[in-house]
Parts: structure tokens; C-alpha cells; sequence
């Protein structure tokens, strides 16, 4: 593929041209070649457009990932429309929040409920099954939906929320996807013969991007089921013939448990990629041990500008820690208090600028002019809020979230420092650190087979005795969210439980 795309649905319009039969994406069994994929989207662009939806109007789907939910995503691009995909489970107080904020002109889900929500808000809605109907009918598809959209328009909000606000929607440009789709692509080269298999559901922006990054390359993507972590992924891998992983560290751990027991047919991945969260030293050693073949290349990011750094392949095995370098085009750097760059090798707020920083939060101007500012020339930059470090020749090193780093006895202290810590306990398998809350000291919740006294006592061993938390509670399993990220609501709910003292 040569051209750059301009527009989202440019991406699919030149894949459909240049591989028309080749597979573009599979779920639940259904796949979808790029030529039915480009069809069925100019289908349900004609139809949003006969159910009265204009450039610059809104769409909200909360449904589960089907092969119908691609083509309704590039249809919206075709038609102008700002696509908002939530996750499944979506419901009352949060997608009422959502209704109210983005005002969409139509849903799309299957539950009565938020249906209901829908209509006393006099928005249309459409059930998954109409919309699968309209996109696969036996009719020839429309060539255009007119007028159409330009590059600087609205295609997407992505809902990301943090551990107490409501939801916000950070909006991405048709201009800002597809440059950060051609950069991320240069970066980690899928290939037209991989087969991706993500087992993130498309509300999340990495598992959204999956389908981008894959139609740009001309692959295959297989959605799986959400934050796959059960004794069917290794199967699912196999069966797919994936040779591309968009991981999350629960997803990685569970299929390093599964290899290591020896006993099923082994998949063909060839690449293994991380965002989102630390992905642990062990877990990554394990898996290039079961298969030989894998490289992996993990990344940093955020909603806010999709990828910030990417490292070279199997570049964590030469620069432990980091996190690569910024995506062709874009710069990554760290600033003091003052908004002063600090040399490398100090730490400092993470500002990300480029093209791939996106157009700001919807309807959150004093939330945006934080964030989002433009200095040193026209390009934008993304002040974070996240903490870490740039060694001389441009890689990251992640120091912490702005939700990560608390105070404890006066000390400034990582929680992803002391969650690695705790995980190189020998028979420890997962850790998480609730921050400290109201007068609740910070808390451990470990995984595994040592008691709570051996894991302080193993941490000991790797960090300072002021960084490791007074409180450890042994549980069965980290709670995750429907991403596959730890639930840190539900680690509230856990420690309330355990001491009586921590508030909700």
C-alpha cells in the first residue's frame, strides 16, 4: 500500500483495492475478506445516512465485537460520523453519563435498558442483529455518502475515565488516526500474511488500533473474547494461526501457564506487543523460552496521543526498562515543574509532541488547555502527567502514572516499582499496590504461594525498606477490568473488606 491515507476509511478503500480477497477479520467464527469488509461499510454508511445522520453528528455502539462492528466503524467514517464504541457492559449511570455528554443522533446495542436510556432522550437506536442484516444483505453496496468528511474532522471518542471521575472522551481527527495508524505501522511492520489475534475488545483504543494497524498492513485480525485470560487462549491461538499478539500482561501470563504445562500444539506467534501496563521481565523470559521464535516489542502509551514510544524488536533484552523511542515524526521528552526540558537521565513529566497528540478532550476546555498545549512551533504537545526518564540516545524509562506515584511518610514512591518488586518474590505471580487513601496507608495485594510475611520479606531484598507497603493481603487473583487491567475499584472494595477502615 503506497498512498497515505487522509481519512480513515482511505486505509480500507486501498486494502480493498490492493487485496480484495484476502481475509481482513474473524469473529466468532465469521471472517470477512477486505473486499465484503469495504461492502458492507458502504452499506452502513447509506444507512446512517438515510436514518438522517450528518457530518459531525455521533454514533455510540455498546455491543460485543462482531465482524458487523468493523464495518459500522468505517462506515461512520464514511458518512462524517464521530464513532464512540463502549465496552459491553457499559450501563446505567455511565452510559447515561455518555448519552448526556457526546449527545449521539443513534445507538446500537441489544440491551433493553440502554434502549430505554436511549429513547427518553429521543436517540434512535438499532440492535446489533438490524445492523449485521444491512451490512452483509445481498444488495450492491453504494459507491459514497455526500457530502463527505475532511481530515481535520472528528472520527472518534474514545471514553477514558480515572479512578473516581466519570468518563471523558478524548477526540481524535481523521488526520491525527491515520498519521499515528502510518507511524505505529513503520514501527512494528506487520505483515500482509500475519495473522493478528487480539483479545481486546474494540471500546479499548489498543485493541481498536489492532484493526487499523492490521487493515494498513493488509493482515488478518481474529477479535477474541475480552481480556482472554481462560485455559481456551492457547487453543484460540492455535486454531487462529496467530502470529501476531496484542497483549496485556494478564493475557501473557496466562498463555505463559499454558505453555509451560507442555502438552498442546504450540501457535506460530512471531510477535508479541505490550501497552498499557508493565509487562513483567519473568513472563517475557518465560514466553521466549516455550516459543523460540517470538520477538517482542512493547510500547507506551495513551489515549491522548494512541502511541507515544516503541521499542526495536526484542529491544528490552539490550535496554531493560524502557519503553523504545517516540514513533517517526513525533518527540517524547521530560520536563521539570517549571515546564523547563531536563537532560537525560532525570526525571521529569513525560510531554509527548507531534502529529499523533490528539485534538483534546469533548467538551472539556480547561481539561484540554492542561493537557494540551502548543509550543516551540504549531506542532501540539501532550503534557501527560506521567513520570519518567530519556536516556541519551531518545529511549523512555517509565517512573510511574500520575495515579502511580504517591507519598508515603513523606517519601515519593512508585507503585510500579513496588508491584516489579513483588513479583521477583520467588513464587509470587502477580502483585498490585492500592495507593494510599484518605488516613489508609498504601497496600500490597499479592498473588502466589509464600505467605504475607515472605513476601515483605523478599521485597526487602529489591527495594528500600520505606518503599514497601505495611500492609500485604494474599489473594487468589487480581480483579481485572474488562481490558484485562487490574480493577483498582475493586482492590478498594478488597481492602475495605480486609481492614474496615478504607473508604470507597
Amino acid at each position: 500500500m503506497s498512498a497515505h491515507a487522509n481519512l480513515l476509511h482511505d486505509l480500507l478503500d486501498q486494502a480493498a483495492d490492493e487485496w480484495p480477497e484476502r481475509p481482513a477479520v474473524t469473529s466468532a467464527g465469521h471472517t470477512l475478506s477486505y473486499r465484503e469488509l469495504d461492502s458492507a461499510s458502504r452499506r452502513l454508511a447509506a444507512w446512517l445516512h438515510a436514518c438522517g445522520l450528518r457530518r459531525g453528528d455521533r454514533l455510540v455502539v455498546c455491543a460485543p465485537g462482531s465482524t458487523a462492528q468493523p464495518a459500522l466503524v468505517y462506515a461512520a467514517s464514511r458518512a462524517g460520523v464521530a464513532f464512540s464504541l463502549l465496552h459491553e457492559q457499559v450501563r446505567g449511570i455511565q452510559l447515561d453519563h455518555v448519552l448526556d455528554d457526546c449527545e449521539p443522533a443513534l445507538l446500537v446495542t441489544d440491551a433493553p435498558d440502554s434502549q430505554a436510556a436511549a429513547q427518553r432522550r429521543g436517540v434512535r437506536t438499532a440492535s446489533t442483529e438490524a445492523v449485521a442484516a444491512l451490512a452483509f444483505a445481498d444488495i450492491p453496496a453504494p459507491e459514497a455518502v455526500q457530502p463527505g468528511p475532511l481530515g481535520v474532522d472528528p472520527v472518534c471518542l474514545i471514553y477514558t475515565s480515572g479512578t473516581t471521575s466519570l468518563p471523558k472522551a478524548v477526540v481524535t481527527t481523521h488526520q491525527q488516526l491515520t498519521f499515528s495508524v502510518e507511524a505505529i505501522q513503520t514501527v512494528l511492520n506487520y505483515r500482509s500474511d500475519d495473522v493478528v489475534y487480539s483479545p481486546l475488545p474494540l471500546s479499548f483504543d489498543y485493541g481498536l488500533y489492532q484493526l487499523f494497524v492490521s487493515t494498513r498492513a493488509g493482515a488478518r485480525v481474529t477479535i477474541g473474547r475480552p481480556a482472554e485470560v481462560g485455559p481456551a487462549l492457547l487453543g484460540n491461538l492455535v486454531e487462529a494461526g496467530a502470529t501476531v499478539l496484542a497483549a496485556v500482561p494478564s493475557v501473557a501470563d496466562a498463555l505463559a501457564r499454558l505453555l509451560s504445562r507442555g502438552r498442546q500444539e504450540r501457535p506460530p506467534l512471531r510477535l508479541l506487543t505490550n501497552t498499557g501496563a508493565a509487562m513483567p521481565a519473568e513472563t517475557l523470559q518465560a514466553l521466549r523460552s516455550e516459543l523460540p521464535g517470538l520477538s517482542v516489542q512493547l510500547m507506551f502509551g495513551l489515549t491522548e496521543c494512541k502511541r507515544a514510544t516503541i521499542m526495536p524488536p526484542d529491544g528490552d533484552l539490550q535496554r531493560p526498562g524502557s519503553s523504545g523511542r517516540a514513533l517517526p515524526g513525533t518527540e517524547v521528552f521530560v520536563v521539570d515543574d517549571d515546564g523547563r526540558r531536563r537532560p537525560p537521565g532525570e526525571v521529569g513529566e513525560i510531554v509527548v509532541r507531534g502529529p499523533n497528540v490528539m485534538a483534546g478532550y469533548w467538551r472539556r476546555p480547561e481539561l484540554t488547555a492542561q493537557r494540551f498545549r502548543r509550543a516551540e512551533g504549531l506542532l501540539p504537545q501532550l503534557h501527560t502527567g506521567d513520570y519518567g526518564w530519556v536516556d541519551e540516545a531518545g529511549f523512555l524509562y517509565f517512573a510511574g502514572r500520575r495515579d502511580d506515584i504517591y507519598k508515603e511518610n513523606g517519601f515519593r514512591v512508585s507503585a510500579t516499582e513496588v508491584e516489579a518488586a513483588a513479583r521477583r518474590v520467588p513464587g509470587v505471580s502477580a502483585a498490585a499496590v492500592l495507593p494510599p487513601q484518605d488516613s489508609a496507608p498504601a497496600m500490597l495485594f499479592a498473588v502466589g504461594t509464600p505467605s504475607t510475611a515472605e513476601v515483605l520479606q523478599g521485597m526487602r531484598e529489591q527495594i528500600e525498606q520505606f518503599k514497601i507497603p505495611r500492609h500485604c493481603l494474599l489473594v487468589d487473583a487480581l480483579p481485572l477490568t474488562g481490558n484485562g487491567k487490574v480493577d483498582r475499584k475493586a482492590l478498594t472494595a478488597l481492602a475495605q473488606e480486609a481492614t474496615g477502615v478504607r473508604a470507597q
